[in-house]
C-alpha cells in the first residue's frame, strides 16, 4: 500500500474545488447584475405620457437614459425617454405627477472586470489542474506519463518473513547475506566486503521469486520500492527512462533501500544491432536502468533486486558483476523441499491424522511451490464439498491425482468392449513395470477416465534423481510398450486401438533422445547429433549437427531399433505373465482402482485384500445447516471416525 497517496480519489478532489469555485464566480455575477437592473416593468414612452395625462402616474425619477416610477396603484414601471422632449416636464406638473432628477449610475469597474475575466479564469483553472496533474508524484495522474510507478511498499498486514519461505534453502541464504548486510554494515565492511549491487533471480515459474522479495521486504527493515519491468515501458519514446532516473532519485531520496522489479526481461533484452529488429524505446530504458546501476554517479545503499523466468533473452551488460552480482537460481523443490512447502501450506488447513505429507511429496515430482499451494487448496476445497471436518489423506490423493491426471470423466459413456480394451491396455503397462527391474514402482492404476486419457498408470519415484541410466531408459520404452503389446495380444492385430498414441510419442521422443544426445547407441558412438536450446518456459527447438544421408539413416535406424527392442521385451514378458495379465485386467474392471500395494498382492498371491466397499472417491453431499465446525488441535487424538462425516 502507498501511504503517500491520500484518502479518496485526488483528481475527483481538484475537480470538486475548481468547479466550486466557479460557480461562485458565476453566482456574484448574476447577483450583482441582478442588483443593477431596475426593478418594474417595461412600456414604452408614449404610453407612459398617456398614463401621466391619465393621471395613473404617481411619481416619477428622470435621468438621461431611463425614467423609472410608479403608479398609483403601487407598480412600478420603467422607460427610455425621448431626448430633448421639452413638453415632459409641463405636462408632468399639470397632471400633479411627483418627479425628481437621477444622477447617471457610475459603470461598476469591479463588476465589469469580473465579467471580463470570467473566461479567462476558467481557462487559467482547467490550465493549472491539468500541469498540476503532469507535476503529481508517483505518476498516477492522468498525464504523470514521466514519473516512476515504484509503490512503496509498508506491509503491516500479510507481512511475510523467511520463516514463510520453505524448499529453497540456497536461494534463501543467499538474500539473508544481503538483509544482515543492511542491518549491520560494519560486520562486512570491516573486513574490506562491500555490499552487493544487485541480485537476480532466476527461475520457473511459480517456483517462488516473488515470495522471496516480499520476505526481504518484510525482514529488511529498509524502504522497499516494487515495480514491475512492463511499467517502464510507454507509448511515448523516452518515458521509460525518464522514470527510471525518477525511480532511482525517489530511492535515493530514502537511502538504504531496496529495490524490486519484478519481470525485469520486458526491459532487459538483449539489444539489437540497429539493422530493423530492435526497440529503440526499449533499449533507451535499458541503457538508462544500465547507467543508473553502475555508472559515473555512486549508487550507495541501494540494492537492485530483479526476478525473471527469462535469463536467457537478458542482455549481458546488465548481468555483468557491479550490476547484478549475484545470479540467485530459485530451482524447482526436491523432495525434501516440497515436504517443507506442503507442511507450510498445511498450517492452515485442519488435517486428518491420517496426512503423510512425506508421501504426498514423493507423488508430486516436478512441482513448484505454487503447484503444491494449489494442490493443499483443492485438497481443502474437495473435502468441504464432501462434509469433512478434517481433511484426510484420501482428500489429498484425489486433489493430486485430479491436478497431475485432471479431473474425472465419470459421466464419460464407454461400452463394455471400450472399458475392457482399457482395462488390458493399463494391466500391460503394469506387468511390464513390475517385471522391469529398473523401473519405478507403481503407486496407481485407474481405468477412470481422466482428462484426456481413458485410463493411467502412475509410477512413483523413490527420490528425486539427477541423472537418467540407461537400463531405466531401457525400462520406461518397454513400459511404455506395454499397453500397445496387451492389445495386440488379447485382442489380435486387427482390433488394436488409437490409445497408445501417448505411449508411442513417448517412446520416440526417449529413444531419439538417447541416440541424438546422450550417446546410448553402440553404432553412433558418444557424439551429439541435435543441439537443443530452451529456456525456462520450455520454448526452444532442437536442430542437427550432423546433417549427412548415412547419418540420418543411421539414426533413424537406431531410433527404430530401441522401439523395437522395447516391444519385444514387453511382448516376452506379457506372453510369459498372460494368466496375471487377464487376473489383473479383471481386476480393473471389478474396482477400477487400483493401488500399488494391492498390485503387488494380486501378483503374488493372486487376490486383493479389499473390504466390500464402494471405489473411488467419496461423492460430494450437499452442505446444509450451519457452516463446518472447526477441528480443534491439528494432530489431536480421537478415532478413525473423526477424519470424515
Amino acid at each position: 500500500m502507498n501511504e503517500e497517496q491520500p484518502n479518496g480519489n485526488p483528481m475527483m478532489k481538484s475537480l470538486l474545488i475548481w468547479g466550486g469555485i466557479i460557480m461562485a464566480l458565476l453566482l456574484v455575477v448574476s447577483m450583482m447584475n441582478a442588483r443593477s437592473e431596475p426593478a418594474g416593468s417595461a412600456i414604452g414612452y408614449s404610453e407612459f405620457r398617456n398614463r401621466v395625462s391619465e393621471g395613473a402616474v404617481a411619481s416619477v425619477q428622470i435621468s438621461e437614459t431611463r425614467i423609472t416610477g410608479k403608479f398609483k396603484n403601487g407598480d412600478a414601471f420603467t422607460t427610455v425617454p425621448v431626448p430633448n422632449d421639452a413638453t415632459l416636464q409641463p405636462l408632468l406638473q399639470d397632471s400633479g405627477v411627483k418627479y425628481e432628477g437621477k444622477a447617471q449610475e457610475e459603470p461598476n469597474l469591479l463588476l465589469y472586470i469580473l465579467v471580463q475575466s470570467l473566461p479567462f479564469l476558467l481557462i487559467l483553472g482547467v490550465a493549472f489542474f491539468a500541469l498540476k496533474q503532469v507535476q503529481k508524484g508517483g505518476g498516477g495522474g492522468a498525464m504523470g506519463f514521466g514519473k516512476s510507478k515504484a509503490k512503496l511498499l509498508t506491509e503491516r498486514q500479510g507481512r511475510v518473513t523467511f520463516d514463510d519461505v520453505a524448499g529453497i534453502d540456497e536461494a534463501r541464504e543467499e538474500l539473508e547475506e544481503i538483509v544482515e548486510f543492511l542491518r549491520d554494515p560494519q560486520r562486512f565492511s570491516k573486513l574490506g566486503g562491500q555490499i552487493p549491487k544487485g541480485a537476480l533471480l532466476v527461475g520457473s515459474p511459480g517456483t517462488g521469486k516473488t515470495l522471496l522479495a516480499r520476505a526481504i521486504a518484510g525482514e529488511a527493515g529498509v524502504p522497499f520500492f516494487t515495480i514491475s519491468g512492463s511499467d517502464f515501458v510507454e507509448m511515448f519514446v523516452g518515458v521509460g527512462a525518464s522514470r527510471v532516473r525518477d525511480m532511482f532519485e525517489q530511492a535515493k531520496k530514502n537511502a538504504p533501500c531496496i529495490i524490486f522489479i519484478d519481470e525485469i526481461d520486458a526491459v532487459g533484452r538483449h539489444r539489437g544491432h540497429g539493422l530493423g529488429n530492435s526497440n529503440d524505446e526499449r533499449e533507451q530504458t535499458l541503457n538508462q536502468l544500465l547507467v543508473e546501476m553502475d555508472g559515473f554517479e555512486a549508487n550507495e545503499g541501494i540494492i537492485i533486486i530483479a526476478a525473471t523466468n527469462r535469463p536467457d533473452v537478458l542482455d549481458p551488460a546488465l548481468l555483468r558483476p557491479g550490476r547484478f552480482d549475484r545470479q540467485v537460481v530459485v530451482p524447482v523443490p526436491d523432495v525434501d523441499g516440497r515436504e517443507q512447502i506442503l507442511a507450510v501450506h498445511m498450517k492452515k488447513v485442519p488435517l486428518a491424522p491420517d496426512v503423510n505429507p512425506r508421501t504426498i511429496a514423493r507423488g508430486t515430482p516436478g512441482f513448484s511451490g505454487a503447484d503444491l499451494a494449489n494442490l493443499v487448496n483443492e485438497a481443502a476445497l474437495l473435502a468441504a464439498r464432501r462434509n469433512k471436518r478434517l481433511v484426510a489423506m484420501q482428500e489429498f490423493e484425489d486433489a493430486k491425482d485430479k491436478v497431475m491426471m485432471g479431473a474425472e470423466r465419470r459421466s464419460m459413456v464407454m461400452t463394455e468392449d471400450e472399458k475392457r480394451m482399457t482395462a488390458y491396455h493399463e494391466a500391460g503397462h503394469a506387468i511390464v513395470s513390475v517385471k522391469e527391474p529398473a523401473s519405478d514402482p507403481i503407486h496407481k492404476a485407474t481405468i477412470i477416465p481422466r482428462g484426456r486419457a481413458l485410463g493411467m498408470v502412475m509410477r512413483l519415484p523413490e527420490r528425486d534423481s539427477y541423472s537418467y541410466h540407461r537400463d531405466k531408459m531401457h525400462a520406461n520404452l518397454s513400459v511404455a510398450m506395454g499397453g500397445r503389446v496387451a492389445e495386440e495380444l488379447i485382442f489380435g492385430h486387427d482390433k488394436v486401438s488409437s490409445g497408445a498414441s501417448s505411449d508411442i510419442q513417448y517412446a520416440t521422443g526417449l529413444a531419439r533422445n538417447m541416440v541424438t544426445k546422450w550417446g546410448m547407441s553402440d553404432k553412433l558412438g558418444p557424439l551429439q547429433y541435435e543441439d537443443q536450446y530452451e529456456g525456462y518456459l520450455g520454448m526452444g527447438g532442437s536442430q542437427r549437427t550432423f546433417a549427412s544421408n548415412e547419418t540420418n539413416k543411421l539414426i533413424d535406424s537406431e531410433i527404430k531399433g530401441l522401439v523395437e527392442g522395447a516391444h519385444k521385451r514387453a511382448t516376452d514378458i506379457l506372453k510369459t505373465n498372460e494368466d496375471k495379465l487377464h487376473l489383473l485386467a479383471n481386476a480393473l474392471l471389478e474396482y477400477e482402482t487400483l493401488t500399488g500395494e494391492e498390485i503387488n498382492q494380486l501378483m503374488e498371491t493372486g487376490k486383493i485384500d479389499r473390504p466390500d466397499r464402494p471405489s473411488g472417491p467419496a461423492a460430494p453431499t450437499p452442505i446444509k445447516g450451519s457452516a463446518i465446525p472447526k477441528a480443534g488441535k491439528r494432530f489431536s487424538g480421537g478415532d478413525a471416525a473423526a477424519q470424515g462425516a
